[in-house]
């Protein structure tokens, strides 16, 4: 089959800034178009299940692996890109509240009026993972009230609302203007396997040798050095 000159990717919402600078530079290296969908992590697993026509995605490294033994993803094609976690935001030039140690923590989430983090119910990974935390906390029947849910980015957020902190992974927080990072939540807080994100290579491509091509490239030492600058660190850092 001829190329079609384009390829399409899958992937999660969490990648945008980093990707929005990758994808000339791909399509000046290669000649082909390089159209990007977003999405939250949980759709994501569910429209590659579900057959959708792209020709890769980005997803977590855990999720990649099963649809791979599920016959949706090529299980040679499965890199991992970096890995990531939830992290604090406060509005820029205002006092950067305690994020450790985990009492610290809890004592600053009790002590905001507000806190936007990620739609859980949308399969946004920090939001689940921010879930689990204030659970594990024991402080989710006081922080649901006050809580601002983010169904796209906190860029997309914070152009129609405002909270005083803001819980999503830092490569969000620093692409968001009037928003700076606070800090990583303390590690016993994390899970890695949630955040280490990886590309693979789906079994109904239209564009197989394209899309491998653009897999390489996103683990190349360029486009790694650009991931890292908006955030993410190499897996076992």
């Amino acid at each position: 089959m001829a190329s079609t000159g384009s390829v399409n990717l899958l992937s999660a919402l969490v990648m945008k800034p980093a990707l929005s600078e990758l994808a000339d530079a791909f399509s000046h290296r290669t000649g082909q178009t390089l159209t990007i969908i977003y999405d939250a992590a949980g759709p994501i697993r569910d429209r590659i299940r579900n057959g959708e026509a792209f020709d890769a995605t980005i997803v977590q490294r855990q999720v990649l692996e099963m649809l791979a033994q599920e016959g949706a993803i090529e299980p040679d094609s499965v890199i991992t890109l970096a890995r990531s976690g939830i992290a604090m935001a406060a509005h820029t030039g205002k006092p950067k509240p305690a994020t450790k140690p985990v009492e610290a923590l809890k004592q600053t989430l009790l002590a905001a009026t507000s806190i936007a983090y990620p739609d859980p119910a949308i399969g946004h990974a920090s939001g689940l993972q921010f879930q689990e935390v204030i659970e594990r906390l024991g402080i989710s029947d006081t922080i649901r009230p006050k809580a601002k849910l983010m169904t796209g980015t906190l860029a997309d957020f914070a152009m129609q609302d405002e909270a005083e902190i803001a819980i999503t992974q830092p490569m969000e927080i620093l692409a968001t203007p009037g928003y700076e990072l606070v800090g990583w939540l303390p590690p016993e807080l994390q899970d890695a396997k949630k955040f280490t994100w990886g590309a693979g290579v789906t079994t109904n491509s239209k564009e197989p040798d394209t899309a491998r091509a653009l897999v390489r490239f996103l683990s190349s030492p360029a486009a790694t050095s650009v991931i890292e600058s908006w955030g993410m660190v190499p897996d076992g850092r």
